[in-house]
């Protein structure tokens, strides 16, 4: 039989992913029109590989399987062997991602799917290594087996493709035929008892053993209900799962950021890659915590955090990258003589105790002299002889406070801070001279919403100088994704180097989008649009996370089933429509659009926007009562819709600085911050940016008082009397 494809296409794609498997023997192919007629035509069945530049076990299994040309073989003669990026096809991801969770428990990255030509699965794993090991079926044989299945068993095949696209669609598309009525007040008392009973009170974080995950949405809601309902087994909690991964080797101690998860109970050794979507969410819940509990430390690590973003994930004219890898080569010191350096997970972030001597080796602090300074560092984070990693090194953990510190050296505990702070730095320096992880450069959308939303809660929370940060990155996505004529957004960006020309010039830069946005490219958009309006008072911000919003209702919203979709209605058809209802790695974007909906109907109410919340709740109201804790985003949406709106409007041309210190130490999980311009006047404007008509309630009648800085603060459609006194108005709230 001829092979169905020719060559690997993948040369043609600007997905670092799939660049990355563009010399492989095996002829990759996109998933596009192109592959999928050739799987009809020649009738075979599609090998579709899943997996991000990131993902160590898909470096594994290209390594052991698609570099070989065995395996390739076999790949290009009976199947349409497919790549995906599961960073720009989140679909694709979700839909088969589903059945292997399904048929086998469980699911991850490298995604191996079997498919018919019409994308109906019939076989599905993750990592399979070449030959057999460890109770995995070897690749090859596997791909043997399947061919020949397929060949003399093509009905039961066909049979079993349909009985899992079946439970596919049952599981992401279907609606309730019933919806009940939005979850009570009650819920998120509900889900914080649920998030305690699976707490691990001894190590922080959720659940028995390990890996764990961050669960930023989690300790949202039991920083929420402690500030709230004044739940203190809520609050002790969120402190323990914070303070545990800040103090872990989830965190990078040296240079900021967190690391995907731990592989441990107690968090001590990470996967080492860093994600765009870890380093957003989290810096946001430890800028809140900060603001909920008063805690510095917990400003300190987002503060840290927001600096790595700006130092190795922004793009130079703003927006941010998707991945730093886990895999480096190991510096020079740590290879023998003639040793040929590879790549190695952890390698740029671990330490030896020689190589921490050798990075603070002419420090001076005090009077503390190098070698003190080494030990001091040695002993604060756990760098012994032996290590706790691979190869005798070890991964940075907290494991000795100041104060001991201080005790155990006879020193003064500040002395001990301004030592360990420099040999911060000096240790940075050092390690700044590593080979470096690579990075994944494209700009997805979704996750830049996120991190605007981070950055502008730092904002507010701790350093307004950050708002620039966060409005440029807005500014570059809008730029770069957003046609605002057809209001649409593409999902990615990537710089792409053009050829150079005849005449020997410079390669140019020119950006490559590609991909219709998702359900979470618009709504964590939308919401970081939002969010910028909140702490600069700019309505054009506003008015972008309204058209974000309008966009969502048209292409997104079925008022027949009630729900939004995570695809567009005008989008490719797949083999069933999913819906994005479970908090994953990044946050549920039916959870974060409900909660927007709502937010923005107090600025064009007569959208519907609000009644769009109502009927999500109601819709999905049993999966939320039933397992709170996996969606813990529609918990969040759904309290705040159950208590109504927090609403603090500012009528001033410029808030005054003291306004800014207060309400940064202002912890309001469910409240709204509106400003608006000191005059009437200035309000017309305003209201064509919107494009709506009249004066929304939560600006009409509120100008500044006598012409200075005035907030009108409302709680649940009750409002107190006009303040000149923000404290006054804060305090009316909590009454």
């Amino acid at each position: 039989m001829t092979a169905p494809t020719r060559q690997n296409r993948l040369d043609e794609e600007a997905s670092p992913y799939l660049e990355q498997h563009a010399d492989n023997p095996v002829n990759w192919q996109p998933w596009d029109d192109d592959a999928l007629s050739a799987a009809r035509d020649y009738d075979v069945p599609i090998f579709l590989s899943v997996g991000y530049a990131a993902c160590h076990w898909c470096h594994v299994m290209e390594s052991e399987s698609f570099e070989d040309e065995e395996v390739a073989a076999v790949l290009n003669e009976e199947f349409v062997p497919i790549k995906v990026d599961r960073e720009e096809r989140p679909d694709l991801d979700s839909v088969y991602q589903t059945i292997c969770q399904l048929v086998s428990g469980g699911g991850g990255w490298p995604l191996s799917v079997f498919l018919t030509p019409e994308g109906k699965p019939f076989y599905v794993g993750t990592y399979f290594p070449r030959e057999p090991n460890r109770g995995r079926p070897g690749f090859l044989q596997l791909l043997e087996d399947v061919s020949n299945s397929w060949a003399e068993d093509r009905e039961e095949i066909e049979n079993r493709a349909d009985q899992w696209t079946a439970a596919i669609t049952d599981e992401l598309e279907s609606t309730p035929d019933d919806p009940g009525d939005p979850p009570e007040s009650d819920t998120l008392e509900t889900a914080t008892a649920a998030a305690v009973r699976s707490a691990d009170r001894t190590h922080g974080g959720f659940g028995s053993g390990g890996p764990k995950f961050p669960q930023p949405r989690r300790v949202d809601l039991l920083l929420r209900a402690a500030a709230l309902d004044g739940d203190e087994a809520a609050g002790e909690v969120a402190g323990e799962a914070l303070d545990a991964m800040a103090a872990g080797g989830l965190y990078d101690h040296v240079g900021g950021g967190f690391h995907r998860y731990a592989t441990d109970r107690d968090w001590t050794v990470p996967h080492f890659e860093k994600m765009l979507y870890d380093n957003a969410e989290l810096p946001r819940l430890y800028f809140s915590a900060a603001a909920a509990t008063g805690a510095d430390r917990y400003a300190r690590v987002a503060a840290e955090t927001v600096a790595f973003l700006e130092r190795e994930l922004r793009h130079p004219d703003g927006g941010f990258f998707s991945t730093l890898d886990a895999q480096s080569r190991p510096p020079a010191s740590r290879l023998d003589e003639g040793e040929e350096a590879e790549d190695a997970e952890g390698a740029f972030y671990v330490w030896t105790p020689e190589e921490v001597g050798e990075a603070v080796a002419d420090a001076d602090v005090d009077g503390v002299d190098a070698g003190t300074v080494a030990d001091l560092f040695r002993d604060r984070y756990g760098v012994e002889s032996g290590g706790n990693f691979e190869g005798g090194t070890s991964v940075l953990t907290v494991s000795a406070s100041y104060g001991d510190l201080a005790e155990s050296y006879d020193l003064p505990v500040e002395t001990v801070e301004r030592v360990l702070v420099t040999a911060r730095t000096r240790a940075f320096e050092a390690r700044s001279e590593r080979p470096r992880p690579a990075r994944d450069e494209k700009v997805l959308a979704g996750w830049n919403g996120l991190a605007i939303s981070a950055i502008a809660t730092g904002a507010r929370t701790l350093d307004p100088a950050l708002v620039g940060l966060a409005t440029d990155a807005l500014g570059f996505v809008r730029e770069k994704l957003w046609d605002a004529e057809a209001g649409h957004l593409s999902r990615r960006y990537k710089s792409v180097s053009e050829p150079r020309s005849e005449a020997g010039e410079t390669a140019s830069r020119r950006g490559d989008v590609q991909v219709d946005g998702y359900l979470d490219d618009y709504a964590f958009l939308a919401r970081g649009a939002f969010d910028c309006y909140q702490v600069t008072g700019e309505v054009d911000h506003l008015a972008f996370a309204v058209d974000l919003a309008r966009e969502i209702r048209a292409e997104f919203w079925d008022p027949e089933a009630g729900t939004l979709y995570y695809t567009p209605a005008s989008g490719e058809g797949l083999v069933t429509r999913p819906q994005e209802l479970n908090d994953r790695s990044t946050p549920s974007s039916i959870g974060v659009a409900a909660a927007l909906f709502d937010d923005l109907d107090l600025f064009v109410p007569d959208e519907g926007f609000g009644d769009v919340t109502e009927r999500l709740l109601s819709t999905h109201a049993d999966r939320i009562r039933g397992s709170p804790l996996e969606h813990a985003s529609l918990v969040l949406a759904a309290d705040a819709h159950a208590r109504g709106p927090v609403e603090l409007t500012l009528a001033a041309d410029d808030l005054p600085a003291s306004w800014r210190e207060r309400l940064a130490e202002a912890y309001l999980p469910t409240g709204i911050v509106a400003p608006r311009p000191a005059s009437d006047a200035d309000l017309e404007a305003w209201l064509d940016a919107l494009g709506v008509d009249e004066t929304p309630p939560i600006w009409a009648n509120r100008e500044a008082v006598d012409g200075e800085p005035t907030v009108y603060a409302c709680r649940d459609f009750t409002c107190s009397p006009p303040q000149t006194d923000l404290d006054a108005a804060l305090s009316w709230l909590s009454e």
